[in-house]
């Protein structure tokens, strides 16, 4: 098997681990920046290892569904998680806004701090992918960073307001 693309967000934050591990695993501060721009559901957020994230994100007329299926969860350090795009039942269908689009990526999520600050590393791998759901990531890998990059200007906004 070829290796797989993964796309990789660092992010440094200027708060202590704790805080930036709070902001990715309480459900009332995710849906300020997950997904900026739309408004955020959490349906479900049971953070421990065979628990589920249920997300919805809607605009306008559409909604687009996720399920994550946490594997690893070590506080404040690492959060690992199956990703998937689902329909409103929360069932793994292909996702109907991006034919090709990985119906399942592997997410790894760290956290590092020092000095203070907290260095965040997030991986976005498909997973147990078909030729054409590895092309479009790969296609799609570059304008990522736009989407996640908002997010994460809220999130360092929303860790200073914590702090404050």
């Amino acid at each position: 098997m070829t290796d797989l693309p993964t796309y990789v967000l660092d992010r440094t934050f200027d708060a202590p681990a704790s805080l930036v591990w709070r902001a990715w695993t309480d459900p009332e501060l995710v849906p300020r920046w997950y997904g900026p721009g739309v408004t955020s559901i959490v349906h479900k957020m049971d953070v421990r290892v065979g628990g589920v994230w249920l997300h919805e994100m809607r605009w306008g007329d559409t909604a687009h569904f996720q399920r994550m299926e946490y594997t690893a969860v070590e506080e404040p350090a690492h959060l690992h998680w199956l990703h998937h795009t689902t329909n409103e039942a929360w069932e793994t269908v292909p996702n109907p806004q991006m034919p090709g689009w990985p119906r399942t990526l592997d997410t790894n999520v760290t956290f590092t701090e020092a000095d203070g600050q907290t260095a965040m590393k997030m991986t976005w791998t498909p997973h147990d992918p078909t030729p054409e759901e590895i092309e479009t990531f790969k296609s799609a890998m570059e304008g990522m960073s736009m989407g996640w990059g908002k997010g994460m200007d809220v999130m360092a906004e929303i860790l200073a307001e914590l702090q404050a």
